[in-house]
């Protein structure tokens, strides 16, 4: 496997605090700010709700985490909040939790996006084309700050078609970029896992899940 050519480097000069997310001091918001409307979705590390921040009305994703490691949790804000303003990143808005249980949920900016099984089938050649430009740039920009996603797929791309906007949401497999023993680019937290690892993995490229993404788009 070959060092990549974009992006290899670059958190190799940043300072330790930008990828040292088990450093992390969370600043909780208020939950009794947020109420929940309605349950969305669920997944593997957590369930999620439509809900409205109670001063304003707004509508948001409220993602209530299942019981994890206090790392992992810590990892997935870090990196939101280190993509806080890329394009079409999903927008981390607030992070609570229970005074009793403690556990932790991550306020999302709402978008209302229709299920790709009902979506895709409707979409012109042109409108597969720019949603997948639109995810591309997502990705490129995660990548060139030293941040991969590691689970694109249908599920976690929301599109809202009135609106034309896409986002990429669910972090849970993220991780930081860094350069190991000068020959390949490889995931912070999987460099003891060896190689073996990298060849068993799910996602093993950008160009693969952005192909596999494009191909159910078309279908």
């Amino acid at each position: 496997m070959s060092k990549a050519r974009v992006y290899a480097d670059v958190n190799v000069n940043r300072p330790k605090e930008y990828w040292d997310y088990e450093s992390l001091v969370v600043q909780w918001g208020e939950q009794d700010d947020y109420e929940v409307v309605r349950k969305v979705g669920r997944g593997k590390y957590s369930e999620v709700f439509e809900g409205i921040k109670t001063s304003s009305n707004e509508h948001c994703i409220i993602k209530i985490l299942k019981p994890v490691k206090k790392k992992k949790i810590k990892r997935e804000i870090k990196i939101l909040q280190n993509l806080c303003g890329g394009p079409n990143i999903v927008k981390l808005l607030d992070i609570v939790r229970d005074q009793h249980s403690k556990t932790p949920s991550l306020i999302f900016e709402y978008v209302n996006s229709t299920d790709f099984k009902i979506l895709y089938p409707t979409l012109t050649d042109y409108d597969i084309r720019y949603y997948i430009y639109e995810l591309l740039k997502a990705l490129d920009y995660c990548h060139s700050q030293g941040i991969m996603h590691r689970d694109v797929k249908p599920h976690n791309v929301m599109i809202d078609h009135q609106l034309r906007k896409l986002r990429l949401i669910d972090w849970d497999l993220l991780n930081f970029i860094i350069l190991a023993r000068n020959i390949m680019s490889v995931l912070l937290q999987d460099i003891l896992r060896g190689l073996s690892y990298l060849l068993t993995c799910k996602i093993m490229t950008t160009p693969w899940t952005c192909g596999a993404l494009g191909a159910c788009l078309l279908e």
